[in-house]
């Protein structure tokens, strides 16, 4: 299928890594969500990209939305003649192009179902022009709690953080990484750690302040008595690294706990797809 491509001159703005088709898609996609007045912002690589300087090549265009706002984006997208599917009901969905094996991923929330997205993504949310079509970007602060959970064998975006928090640490909003993390706070400071240990001339990057609150909690809870909850949290950082842990050792599944937004029937199909996935990661 032919996707119309909005002015201005595609040459302008078309990056040489771009298929003209692939080009045009994300494109009309955009425009299409845009005069439809969809709330969307863009992540993944464009906004990475921005707030880093790190160009990636990626077969897939990332838009993040509220779960309530995903039926009318993926209803603008079908439209347009993409083939959508909700992929993961609790966190994901996907709309095709058929004919070049183009997508768009339409994400309203992370696949251990903590990063949320909710009304202050867009507050917080920034302008940008992408691929020529005006758009806002995915916070910094949302992008670095979204991916400091994922840690999969095939998959390990700490080093995404690590960029992140060299290139914008100076004007991050601590107080609401802070919060966004919240009681799985002990994950940022993983991140932390390794920051200082990656970029030592950069440590004063992150404030004090922080390092300071967050050694003062690990403190506390070295010397508190251990929770009597025979509860795995691993499964917060990777679907498929502990499973042996929530079968056979006779764990409680974290993803299970009130907050979390997963139920058993989606765990138990963000399980089944681990094969499948890996596949198709190893296939790139």
């Amino acid at each position: 299928m032919d996707f119309p491509v909005p002015e201005p001159d595609e040459e302008a703005v078309r990056p040489a890594h771009l298929e003209p088709a692939t080009f045009a898609f994300y494109r009309a996609c955009m425009q299409a969500l845009n005069e439809e007045g969809a709330d969307y912002l863009v992540g993944g690589a464009y906004a990475f990209a921005r707030y880093t300087g790190i160009e990636r090549h990626t077969k897939d265009f990332d838009i993040f939305c509220r779960q309530k706002d995903a039926d009318r984006i993926l209803a603008v997208l079908d439209r347009l003649g993409c083939r959508t599917e909700r992929t993961f009901p609790h966190w994901l969905a996907k709309a095709f192009n058929a004919e070049t094996g183009d997508f768009i991923d339409v994400i309203y929330s992370s696949g251990s179902g903590i990063a949320v997205v909710d009304d202050e993504w867009f507050t917080h949310s920034v302008p940008e022009v992408v691929l020529g079509i005006p758009v806002r970007l995915c916070p910094a602060e949302e992008i670095i709690w979204s991916k400091g959970f994922i840690m999969e064998r095939e998959r390990y975006d700490g080093n995404d953080v690590a960029h992140l928090l060299h290139a914008r640490g100076a004007s991050l909003d601590w107080d609401r990484l802070l919060r966004r993390f919240g009681e799985h706070w002990r994950v940022l400071l993983s991140h932390l750690v390794l920051f200082g240990f990656i970029y030592p001339p950069e440590r004063s990057v992150v404030p004090a302040s922080v390092h300071n609150e967050l050694m003062r909690r690990l403190q506390a809870e070295a010397t508190a008595t251990p929770p009597d909850d025979r509860t795995c949290q691993g499964t917060l950082i990777s679907r498929a690294q502990y499973l042996v842990d929530i079968g056979p050792w006779g764990y409680r599944d974290a993803r299970l706990n009130p907050g979390i937004k997963m139920t058993p029937a989606d765990i138990a199909h963000w399980t089944r797809a681990i094969d499948a996935d890996k596949d198709a990661t190893h296939g790139r």
